[in-house]
C-alpha cells in the first residue's frame, strides 16, 4: 500500500495518492490533473475512482477531468447533488482498492455533503482518515461556507452538525489513525490551523480545541463561530463550478498561451477590457510596469490573493510574467476558477520597456529609511494586514487598512495625503499599492520587507503582544 499527500503550498491544500496492487484513487485532486495520471503510469497503476470530500470552495477540483482521462467515476457523500455523472455513496459504504479499503464516513457541518474516507490495511486494521474540510490539525471546518448558497441551514445550525459529526464518526476511532486533511496553515477554511499537515488522531484528541471530550454543544457552536469574517468572495463562485462542471484544462491552457507583441498586447489590453496582471516580484514590478497593471506574486500565496481581488472569475486577464512562467501563471489562475486569460506579454516587461512604451513605478522605503523620515515629519502608516493580525501586535502609529477588505480599506483614504503601506512581508502591501495605483491614487509608498522588518529595527514602537485567537 503507499499513501502520498501531494501538497500545494499557494493552496495550503493537500490532495491524496493511494494505490494498491496496481489500482489507485485519488483524493480531491487539483485542476491540473496530469501528475496524477503519470504517477499512476509510471506505477503500472489504474486510476479506479476519484473521491471528493465535498464541494470545495477555496479551490475548482480537477475531478472531472481526471474522470474523463481515466475513465475512473466520481464518488461523493450523502447529500451531495452534482450536475454530473457520480457515485453518491451512502453512509459506511466501503470501496475496495486493491487490497485495501476505503470507509465512507458522512460528516456534515463544513458543508451538508461533507464526508471523510477512513482507510483500512491489507490486513484490516484502520491506519488513515482523509479527513477534507471536517478536520484539520489543530482546527475543524468553518461552518459558515455553505450558507445560501446550497442550503437555508444558519451558520450555527451546520456547527452543531459538525460537533455530532466528530464526536458521532471520528472521535471514537483509534488514537493511532493518522489524520490527513485537505488543509494547512493558510488556508481560509479554518480559522487556525497548524503548519503540520498530519497528526495522529490521539493527539488531536489532546490538543484541538474542537474535540476537547467535555465540551458541550453550545460551547462548540460558540468557539467554532467566534472570529469568522467574511469569506473570499470567489468561494461561491468555486462551489458552483465544482457542482455544475468547467471546461477542460486543456482548453484554458490553449486560450491563455498567445504570445502578444508589446504593440498587441496594447491593443488587447485597450479593445477587451482585460486586467493586466504582473505576476513578477514585488520588489521587481515597484521598479517598473505596464501602467494600471495590478502585482500579485507568484511566487506568495498567489492563488487565494487573485479570488479575493479580482471579483469576477470570468474576467479576462492579460500577463506579465518571468519569461518561461507563463503556463505555470495560467494553470495557477485556474485552480481557483479563472479561465479566461486572453494572452501572455512576449518577452515580459523588458519588452514593454524596449518597445518605448509608458511605464509607471511604485517608490519603495526601508525600514532604515522610514525612520528617517519619521524623524523629520509626521507621517501616515497603513497596516493592510488582517484586522487579527493587527490586533495582535502592530506599530502605534500605524492605521488598519486590511487588502481582505480593500474597497472599505479604500473608502477611509485621503488621496492627496501621503501614506506609507506595509504588510508582514512586503506581499501583500504591493498588491494593495498596484489597485489603487490603477485606481488613481498617486501618493502610496511602498515599505519593503512589512512588519518584519520594521520591528527587527527596533527603531519604531510597537504595540503589546496579544496571542490571536484566529488568523482570519
Amino acid at each position: 500500500m503507499k499513501v502520498e499527500q501531494i501538497y500545494t503550498g499557494c493552496l495550503a491544500q493537500g490532495a491524496y495518492y493511494i494505490e494498491s496492487k496496481g489500482e489507485a484513487v485519488v483524493i480531491d485532486p487539483l485542476r491540473e490533473v496530469e501528475p496524477y495520471l503519470r504517477k499512476a503510469e509510471s506505477n503500472n497503476a489504474t486510476i479506479k475512482y476519484v473521491f471528493e470530500t465535498h464541494f470545495h470552495a477555496d479551490f475548482v477540483s480537477g475531478h472531472l477531468d481526471l474522470s474523463k482521462k481515466t475513465g475512473a467515476p466520481i464518488v461523493y457523500g450523502p447529500n451531495a447533488k452534482p450536475a454530473f455523472d457520480a457515485i453518491i455513496a451512502t453512509d459506511g459504504q466501503e470501496f475496495k482498492v486493491g487490497d485495501v479499503t476505503l470507509k465512507v464516513l458522512h460528516t456534515p457541518g463544513h458543508t451538508m455533503e461533507s464526508t471523510c474516507y477512513l482507510l483500512r490495511d491489507e490486513n484490516g486494521k484502520e491506519v488513515g482518515l482523509f479527513s477534507g474540510d471536517t478536520l484539520f490539525i489543530g482546527d475543524v471546518g468553518r461552518p459558515d461556507l455553505a450558507q445560501k448558497l446550497v442550503t437555508d441551514l444558519t451558520q450555527d445550525k451546520l456547527a452543531g452538525y459538525l460537533f455530532d459529526s466528530l464526536r458521532n464518526q471520528i472521535m471514537p476511532l483509534a488514537d493511532d489513525i493518522i489524520v490527513y486533511p485537505a488543509h494547512g496553515a493558510g488556508s481560509a477554511c479554518g480559522k487556525n490551523m497548524s503548519k503540520e499537515t498530519t497528526d495522529t488522531l490521539g493527539h488531536q484528541k489532546e490538543t484541538n480545541y474542537a474535540l476537547r471530550s467535555d465540551m458541550t454543544k453550545e460551547e462548540f457552536i460558540k468557539e467554532v463561530t467566534t472570529g469568522l469574517v467574511a469569506p473570499p468572495a470567489y468561494f461561491p463562485l468555486n462551489v458552483m463550478m465544482n457542482i455544475q462542471g468547467y471546461d477542460s484544462i486543456d482548453k484554458v491552457l490553449e486560450r491563455g498561451q498567445h504570445a502578444l507583441s508589446p504593440d498587441a498586447f496594447e491593443v488587447a489590453a485597450n479593445e477587451t477590457g482585460a486586467l493586466v496582471l504582473d505576476t513578477r516580484d514585488p520588489q521587481v514590478f515597484a521598479q517598473g510596469f505596464v501602467p494600471n497593471a495590478i502585482n500579485i506574486g507568484i511566487d506568495g500565496q498567489f492563488a487565494p490573493w487573485v479570488g479575493a481581488m479580482i471579483p469576477d472569475i470570468k474576467q479576462e486577464i492579460l500577463l506579465v510574467t518571468d519569461e518561461g512562467r507563463e503556463e505555470e501563471v495560467i494553470t495557477r489562475l485556474a485552480r481557483v476558477g479563472y479561465d479566461f486569460t486572453i494572452g501572455y506579454l512576449k518577452g515580459g516587461y523588458n519588452a514593454w520597456k524596449a518597445a518605448g512604451k509608458e511605464t509607471d513605478s511604485i517608490i519603495s522605503v526601508d525600514a532604515a529609511e522610514l525612520a528617517g523620515i519619521m524623524e523629520k515629519k509626521e507621517v501616515n502608516i497603513l497596516d493592510v494586514r488582517k484586522k487579527s493580525e493587527y490586533q495582535s501586535e502592530h506599530l502605534l502609529d500605524a492605521e488598519n487598512a486590511p487588502l481582505d477588505f480593500i474597497n472599505d480599506s479604500m473608502a477611509q483614504l485621503d488621496k492627496n495625503k501621503t501614506y506609507y503601506v506595509h504588510c508582514a512581508g512586503g506581499y501583500r502591501s504591493m498588491i494593495f499599492n498596484s489597485i489603487l495605483r490603477a485606481r488613481g491614487y498617486d501618493n502610496l509608498i511602498d515599505v519593503k520587507g512589512g512588519f518584519k522588518s520594521l520591528k527587527e529595527s527596533n527603531q519604531f514602537k510597537i504595540s503589546d503582544y496579544v496571542c490571536p485567537s484566529t488568523l482570519l
